[in-house]
């Protein structure tokens, strides 16, 4: 059976595509290296290479933005560009982890909205039809539902599983961001600089974790400045025991924070790492084909020659 959907993997995110069960129509391909078989020229230059040319009908690119937030655009750009160059047309962009997306507001003159910047580019520009985001930063913001962006949020799975060794576990959130994104109760914080934030909460908050196991979940771990201030003002209060819910381990430094200051971190592979414990690529695999149409001829994906 020919294929009906290709999934292409980015260097980063191939270990999520290994992972991946397809279905008989679909298919996965690997971009490959240069003359040495390398995917970087000895100066850091970017190569990439399309091997196969005739595609599914569907294409969706799989991306993640770490741990090299710079060079994968770049490949990015280049991979849809090649796409475009062989004619074919309403591409999705699948982003396990989304770069740039902190800088989702500006709040100082001279700055800029780099996520929503990242996002026009693509659709404006490249003419991606749909993109996909695991756990975006943005989710929420105003202007998000200008664009055809679709948030996933691993947050059930994650909770499923840390309630099977926590049964009766309270789930809260650090701040004021992980609060709108996860419709979540929790403490607000304010921050000072890049590396130092303050923690802030009222006596709801003490009600709620005293002589309770709380979990706290969080769409990324950076510094893990927040998540460590907030495991010290659950003990402080009386939490019984305290463990983390994170998608996206973006620092080792910072999830190695988070291992002294929780007794368990739930953390998935939406970012390649040696602690990632919870694998999402089923998760990201059902959305694709949630839309997924194996009947022939269903998505016209090349332009008619």
């Amino acid at each position: 059976m020919s294929s009906v959907l290709t999934i292409i993997p980015t260097l980063y995110a191939q270990h999520l595509a290994r992972l991946m069960k397809m279905p008989e129509d679909g298919e996965i391909v690997y971009l490959e290296g240069n003359k040495e078989g390398k995917r970087f020229f000895p100066d850091g230059e970017i190569y990439v290479k399309l091997p196969k040319t005739e595609l599914g009908k569907r294409i969706i690119v799989l991306h993640t933005g770490a741990p090299d937030p710079n060079g994968g655009i770049v490949e990015l750009e280049m991979l849809l560009r090649i796409l475009i160059n062989l004619g074919y047309k309403d591409i999705e962009v699948f982003f396990s982890y989304f770069p740039y997306g902190m800088q989702d507001s500006p709040k100082h003159p001279g700055e800029t909205n780099a996520a929503e910047n990242l996002i026009q580019k693509l659709t404006n520009f490249y003419g991606v039809n749909k993109i996909y985001v695991l756990d975006a930063h943005f989710f929420g913001q105003p202007w998000f539902e200008k664009y055809p962006i679709k948030n996933i949020s691993p947050s059930l799975l994650l909770k499923q599983v840390a309630l099977k060794d926590y049964p009766s576990a309270t789930f809260l959130a650090p701040d004021q961001g992980s609060q709108r994104r996860m419709v979540l109760q929790g403490t607000t914080k304010k921050r000072i600089n890049s590396f130092e934030i303050d923690i802030m909460h009222d006596e709801n908050f003490i009600s709620i974790v005293k002589n309770q196991t709380v979990g706290v979940i969080d769409d990324l771990v950076e510094t893990g400045g927040t998540a460590v201030k907030f495991a010290e003002l659950c003990h402080k209060f009386g939490a019984k025991d305290v463990i983390a819910l994170v998608t996206h381990g973006l620092l080792d430094s910072g999830i190695q924070r988070l291992k002294k200051s929780y007794s368990k971190i739930y953390l998935t592979n939406s970012i390649k790492h040696a602690d990632a414990n919870i694998d999402i690529s089923a998760l990201i695999l059902d959305e694709i084909l949630s839309v997924h149409k194996v009947s022939k001829g269903w998505y016209d994906n090349k332009n008619e020659t």
